[in-house]
C-alpha cells in the first residue's frame, strides 16, 4: 500500500480511502453513476492508532470527511504534543506511520515532489501542503490555513 492512501486509510477508516491511482484489475470508480455503498467503520491497526470514524450521518449523505476534527481528535487522545498542522513528521507520527527520511521521500515520489528530496526542509513543507491537498481532493473537509 502505497504511504498516501495509508496515511488516508487512517484518516478516513481503511476501507475509506479511494485509491490516489488505479490498480491493475480494479474498478474505474468514475465509470459507475452508482451510490457508493455505506462505508464500515474503522477496524483498529495493530501498532498505530486506531482511525477516527467520521460520523454516519456525513458518510451515508456523502458529506467531505472533517479532516481537522478527526486529527484534532486522534491528537487529544495521543497526548504527545505533536504539531500535525504544520509538520509532516508530526502528521505521520499522530497516525502511527514511518515518519523517517526515507519514507517522506517515498512519499514525495508517490505525490511527484519537484524539488530535490535532499532538502528535507523544503520537502517537507511540500509534503505537508500535498497531503492536506489530497485529502481534500479525495473527500477530506480540509481549512484552507491547512493548505496554504
Amino acid at each position: 500500500m502505497s504511504i498516501f492512501r495509508s496515511i488516508m486509510s487512517k484518516i478516513f477508516g481503511s476501507d475509506m480511502a479511494p485509491a490516489t491511482a488505479p490498480q491493475p484489475g480494479a474498478p474505474d470508480p468514475n465509470a459507475s453513476s452508482a451510490a457508493a455503498p455505506a462505508m464500515p467503520p474503522p477496524v483498529p491497526t495493530a501498532g498505530g492508532p486506531t482511525p477516527v470514524a467520521p460520523s454516519a450521518a456525513a458518510a451515508a449523505a456523502g458529506e467531505p470527511i472533517d479532516v481537522e476534527k478527526m486529527l484534532t481528535e486522534l491528537a487529544a487522545q495521543n497526548g504527545q504534543g505533536l504539531n500535525w498542522r504544520r509538520s509532516i513528521v508530526d502528521l505521520m507520527k499522530l497516525l502511527g506511520l514511518d515518519s523517517s527520511l526515507a519514507a517522506r521521500k517515498e512519499l514525495a515520489a508517490e505525490l511527484r515532489y519537484p524539488g530535490d528530496t535532499n532538502d528535507s526542509a523544503a520537502m517537507n513543507v511540500w509534503l505537508h501542503k500535498r497531503v492536506m491537498e489530497k485529502l481534500a481532493e479525495n473527500g477530506g473537509k480540509v481549512p484552507s490555513d491547512l493548505i496554504a
